[in-house]
């Protein structure tokens, strides 16, 4: 069995700048703006040895998987505009600790593929949910500890409010993201509401062309990386790398269909009416769960995690990021791999 203690001492003297980070991080739930710049600059690995493709649901999911094949379950899910590399250095920080974590690009992204021409290419947030169910069954994982952030944070969070017996504990970046279509509606504040400029742009027909331009697409992504991750100092490669993954010939239609559907600008299907209707509730969470909050990241949300600490009824873990931005698990491998072991023994505490 991993522990806690056995992780940090493996990790404290093991060989690499994120290694000797998350040493230094401890078990504390605030890492120091220092630290933060130095898990922001240790990109120890460029790629993963094992990509994969498997038939799971409407897709043929790829995924990238390191471990031992037996070992305890981590999914790591990515967000938007990002790929699986958000997780490169996490991986192998978790793998050689015994896990076997598996990270899927999601649907409309890198070697991810719909099995049928015919089918809708919808992005709402139950469809993507239903999407890693698929993927565990056609793994024959049972159980799994699920970690994302942003759009990953949100699946992660419906799986282990609608399927907890399939999520055996819970690490997601920004607390509780279950969209409320309703409450979506209500305007913000002007500064929340222009953290968002992306979203209102894709409701325009400008904004989907910008999509499916290869160039406009492009620029308009690392923009994204530039502004809600300011402290992050990656390299043209590191974006290139991932960039390659919007290439996806269904990117554009999926990243539009998310966006807009969020703000009841386009329709989900029937299939998934029962599911939102749950959602729309706002279901607790009880599996054990750690939830990451990112200092400088513009979307975090104010009070230090309290608006959604109600949504979380288990075992339960709260820390904030100091210095670092919204790509969490990139920017900061090393907590990131701390808080997934940490939650997968809350309740062992």
């Amino acid at each position: 069995m991993i522990s806690r203690r056995s992780f940090g001492r493996a990790l404290g003297f093991g060989t690499g700048a994120a290694a000797v980070s998350l040493a230094g991080l401890g078990s504390a739930q605030t890492a120091s703006a220092a630290s933060g710049a130095r898990l922001g600059t240790a990109a120890a690995h460029t790629g993963f040895p094992r990509l994969k493709q498997v038939r799971a649901g409407l897709l043929e999911v790829g995924y990238a998987e390191s471990g031992p094949a037996h070992g305890p379950v981590v999914i790591c899910l990515h967000g938007w505009p990002y790929d699986i590399h958000s997780y490169v250095d996490v991986a192998p920080l978790l793998a050689a600790q015994g896990y076997r974590v598996i990270v899927p690009y999601l649907r409309g992204h890198g070697t991810t593929r719909f099995r049928s021409g015919r089918t809708f290419r919808n992005a709402q947030q139950s469809a993507i949910a239903l999407d890693v169910i698929a993927l565990m069954d056609a793994l024959k994982i049972e159980k799994a500890v699920l970690a994302g952030f942003d759009w990953g944070s949100r699946t992660a969070d419906i799986v282990a409010a609608l399927w907890p017996e399939r999520c055996k504990a819970l690490v997601s970046v920004s607390g509780y993201l279950v969209t409320n279509r309703e409450a979506n509606l209500n305007p913000l504040a002007a500064k929340a509401e222009h953290a968002w400029w992306y979203q209102y742009y894709f409701a325009t027909e400008r904004g989907r062309l910008a999509m499916q331009d290869k160039g406009l697409r492009r620029d308009l992504t690392r923009l994204v990386w530039d502004t809600v991750s300011p402290t992050w100092d990656f390299d043209d490669a590191t974006f290139e790398r991932t960039a390659a993954a919007f290439d996806n010939p269904d990117y554009a239609a999926i990243v539009i269909h998310n966006y807009r559907w969020r703000l009841s600008l386009a329709d989900g299907e029937r299939r998934y009416d029962a599911l939102e209707k749950r959602l729309a509730a706002r279901p607790v969470i009880g599996v054990p769960t750690i939830t990451l909050d990112a200092e400088r990241d513009p979307f975090t949300a104010p009070g230090d995690g309290a608006s959604y600490r109600d949504r979380f009824t288990g075992a339960y873990e709260h820390r904030t990021l100091a210095g670092i931005g919204h790509n969490v698990p990139q920017e900061a491998p090393a907590a990131f791999a701390r808080a997934v072991v940490d939650a997968d023994h809350l309740l062992g505490k």
